[in-house]
């Protein structure tokens, strides 16, 4: 692996914590339970991290999400870890009737709201849904979107990596949330085939996933995916031009449910 791949991510690693790391420490200041809470704390820190990233973490999957997502997002769309809204730019307005924005970090909730405004969608007129939840907390999405298979589409834009129990958390969004003949549509950094990229993703997934709430550079989420039985079709490809030794090394898919 090349050194200047390892350096490209530690400067990424100094970054985040140029950005984020002075206002974290203000709000322990002003609150200081906080350090009994870690994972309040690194969504504290994430809630800082992701207002001047956010934009060009959006900016650098542009392309790939405006490939995947207006011809494909439809009906109700459930989106995992919303983050500010991102998703909602590369909607059709004229497809999606209803945007569900999952978002545990209700630090993040009040940009999800201006965002959706711009898009067309706003809870006022029943076509915004902001829930509190995680991507786990399956009965819970259930119970506030009124029922089970309520959802025409999911999606999960980098979020997967940060997600307790991946697989079994894909299994139970699937089979419960959405609908048969519903579509799958996913973006998400996972673990590389290289076994020298790979090395490194796992001996850094320790302190990035404390810094960034919970974020794995070593899953294989496109494996989890595709060797899941609820599928009637399904293909998987990578980013395209993106450089093999990348750490945050991409994939890409569109599933269908079958009914």
């Amino acid at each position: 692996m090349k050194l200047c791949s390892l350096l490209a991510f530690l400067q990424h690693l100094t970054e985040t914590l140029q950005v984020a790391l002075l206002p974290t420490l203000k709000e322990i200041w002003r609150t200081p339970s906080l350090l009994r809470r870690p994972r309040a704390l690194s969504r504290v820190y994430m809630s800082y991290l992701w207002i001047p990233m956010g934009e060009g973490v959006d900016q650098g999957g542009r392309e790939v999400k405006q490939s995947l997502i207006p011809l494909n997002a439809r009906g109700v769309v459930l989106d995992l870890g919303a983050g500010h809204g991102h998703t909602m730019d590369y909607l059709n307005r004229d497809l999606v009737t209803k945007f569900v924005a999952l978002e545990p970090n209700q630090l993040m909730h009040d940009r999800i709201r201006e965002r959706a405004a711009t898009a067309g969608y706003t809870e006022s007129a029943g076509t915004l849904l902001i829930l509190p939840y995680g991507a786990e907390d399956i009965s819970a999405i259930v119970s506030a979107l009124g029922g089970p298979h309520s959802v025409d589409t999911l999606i999960s834009v980098l979020t997967l990596c940060s997600v307790p129990s991946p697989e079994d958390t894909l299994q139970g969004l699937v089979e419960l949330v959405l609908k048969p003949g519903g579509t799958f549509l996913f973006y998400e950094h996972v673990l590389s085939p290289r076994d020298d990229v790979a090395w490194w993703q796992r001996f850094w997934t320790p302190i990035w996933s404390r810094l960034c709430d919970g974020c794995r550079l070593d899953r294989p989420t496109h494996v989890y995916v595709r060797k899941m039985g609820a599928w009637s079709t399904g293909r998987v490809w990578g980013k395209e031009g993106e450089e093999e030794e990348n750490l945050f090394w991409h994939q890409v898919g569109i599933f269908t449910k079958a009914v």
